[in-house]
């Protein structure tokens, strides 16, 4: 291969990388000849589609296809030999194919593969979230983080910042995995908006008690039921973590198992349905100061800044979640006759 057919590999490894779409780097290490191959050939091999490049001819190309795909797959790099000596004791970590090709030469090729970070969402801006953010920045993930409320020097390590739950600010995205860590500051809008990425892999760190609640929310508000299922919380592996770091750790050890165990490999479509990631209603205006009593559950709620809020009988209730917020309007006169009542 000439120095103008390489340049052409790289320039596609370049590309592909650019594009975050995985590849394998073959290069041809050493020779035996006769070969058609020389020392530093070089060749890409992507997922589903041939070799592109020159590394050796019709006997060399399916043991580097079949070892391509599968170092694509696991993330691993490998060496290979195809040679007709399949007698010849081989090194340990080389991996020996048969040479059926009259041509009789021996071929020791690198097989890397480049294998973009998983994409990882993380919704919130508590200390967890933000532990969680460094952690998973060093061990190889890709994280964008949604965070309305917080400043970007919140997330330092972060590779992507988003500063908003709306759709439309997170309908590009398309995570392999989402890490709900509101802990309390709009959990259902931040269910929400995991869901509406159409991630697989989906976590909420919270008690049992509270995920079960919030299950129960996100399907009357029309999600698939088994998708709302899937969400795994409490999050992470149990390791008795009691501190924001230690929560972080574990859940960041569910995120390597699970990407380890090939669950982290992409998202689907968003999800579609007419509720699917519809943004909590706007907050109160800020002629509205002043403290309100949540009617459900009579938590003390800044009506300035309450993010859920419903009008009946002529005037407005105020809320401290979209749970408490949609037991009311299920039956508003049955809270509003006990508020009223002395």
């Amino acid at each position: 291969m000439d120095r103008v057919e390489t340049e052409d590999v790289l320039q596609r490894a370049r590309a592909l990388q650019a594009a975050g779409q995985p590849f394998a780097l073959v290069t041809v290490v050493r020779v035996e000849s006769p070969t058609s191959a020389k020392p530093g050939a070089k060749a890409i091999v992507e997922p589903d589609g041939p070799i592109q490049g020159w590394v050796g001819g019709g006997c060399a190309q399916p043991a580097v296809l079949k070892s391509a795909r599968q170092a694509i797959a696991d993330g691993q790099p490998r060496l290979i030999r195809i040679s007709p000596n399949t007698d010849a004791p081989v090194e340990p970590g080389v991996t020996d194919f048969g040479m059926t090709c009259f041509s009789g030469g021996t071929l020791d090729i690198f097989i890397d593969p480049v294998v973009p970070r998983p994409a990882l969402l993380i919704v919130g801006a508590s200390p967890a979230a933000q532990a969680l953010s460094a952690l998973a920045s060093r061990v190889g993930f890709s994280v964008t983080v949604a965070f309305p409320g917080a400043g970007p020097e919140a997330f330092p390590d972060a590779h992507h910042r988003v500063e908003s739950l709306q759709p439309d600010a997170l309908a590009h995205l398309r995570p392999a995995g989402v890490v709900v860590a509101t802990q309390g500051k709009r959990d259902e809008a931040g269910l929400e908006a995991a869901l509406g990425t159409g991630a697989a892999f989906i976590a909420f760190i919270a008690s049992a008690r509270k995920a079960g609640r919030l299950r129960e929310y996100l399907k009357e508000r029309g999600h698939d039921p088994a998708r709302v299922d899937a969400i795994e919380s409490p999050a992470g592996l149990e390791i008795g973590a009691a501190t924001e770091e230690e929560i972080a750790l574990s859940v960041l050890a569910r995120l390597v198992q699970a990407r380890r165990a090939g669950l982290l490999q992409g998202a689907g479509s968003p999800s579609a349905g007419p509720s699917a990631g519809e943004p909590a209603p706007e907050p109160a205006p800020a002629a509205a100061a002043g403290e309100a009593l949540d009617p459900v559950c009579g938590m003390s709620v800044d009506k300035a800044t309450a993010a859920h809020r419903s009008e009946y009988a002529g005037r407005f209730w105020y809320f401290c979640c979209g749970h408490c917020q949609q037991a009311f309007d299920k039956d508003p006169r049955r809270y509003a006759e006990a508020a009223a009542a002395p």
